[in-house]
């Protein structure tokens, strides 16, 4: 069932995220060896400690949102089609955020199939869960694909977002929780809504 953010409004929305990391954090993350929320907590943490700017941190703390708030549910080894959960997360995140951080949602998935499709090294280092995932998302980029897909102007930072999701995949890692974020993830929402006003 999809969450209900008629009542969701830029000051609140924070809470609402927050709500669903302590809500279903703790969920299984498609056959990988961390949980949904240690997942994300990795990428932001490991963006935060190599001093990347706000965007990439936050782009890869909400990257995979749609795996919580999507109406099709989490993704599971036992899938035969693909949920787009990539499509779910960006639909939540568009209203309050600018479009670099909706696009290291929407594309992360294609970022995966795109570097499949344009560094053979990059393929091989894939864990089992994202090839069964790469398989049901349309496998490695067309040239047609990446041409369309190299022609987004935020496509060095939803890759660099991609890698992190990449990394966020380690046992026993020690991160904050979500509530270390939040005072930068409503900064982010604040300085986009108020040029959405202006």
């Amino acid at each position: 069932m999809k969450p209900d953010i008629k009542n969701v409004n830029s000051k609140n929305i924070v809470d609402f995220i927050g709500a669903i990391f302590e809500r279903r954090g703790g969920e299984e993350y498609l056959g990988e060896p961390v949980t949904m929320g240690q997942h994300m907590l990795q990428g932001a943490t490991m963006a935060e400690q190599s001093k990347e700017p706000d965007d990439i941190i936050i782009g890869a703390l909400l990257h995979d949102i749609g795996h919580f708030t999507s109406e099709f549910g989490t993704f599971s080894m036992e899938d035969k089609e693909d949920r787009y959960h990539e499509d779910a997360g960006a639909a939540v995140l568009e209203h309050f955020f600018p479009k670099v951080i909706t696009d290291c949602c929407r594309y992360h998935v294609a970022a995966k199939r795109y570097l499949c499709a344009t560094n053979p090294e990059y393929f091989q280092k894939l864990s089992a869960a994202s090839v069964h995932s790469l398989n049901l998302q349309g496998g490695p980029m067309s040239e047609t694909e990446i041409k369309e897909f190299e022609r987004n102007p935020n496509l060095k930072k939803i890759l660099t977002v991609r890698l992190y999701d990449d990394a966020g995949k380690i046992p026993n890692m020690d991160t904050p929780s979500f509530w270390h974020f939040a005072p930068l993830v409503q900064k982010m929402v604040d300085s986009h809504c108020s040029k959405e006003n202006n």
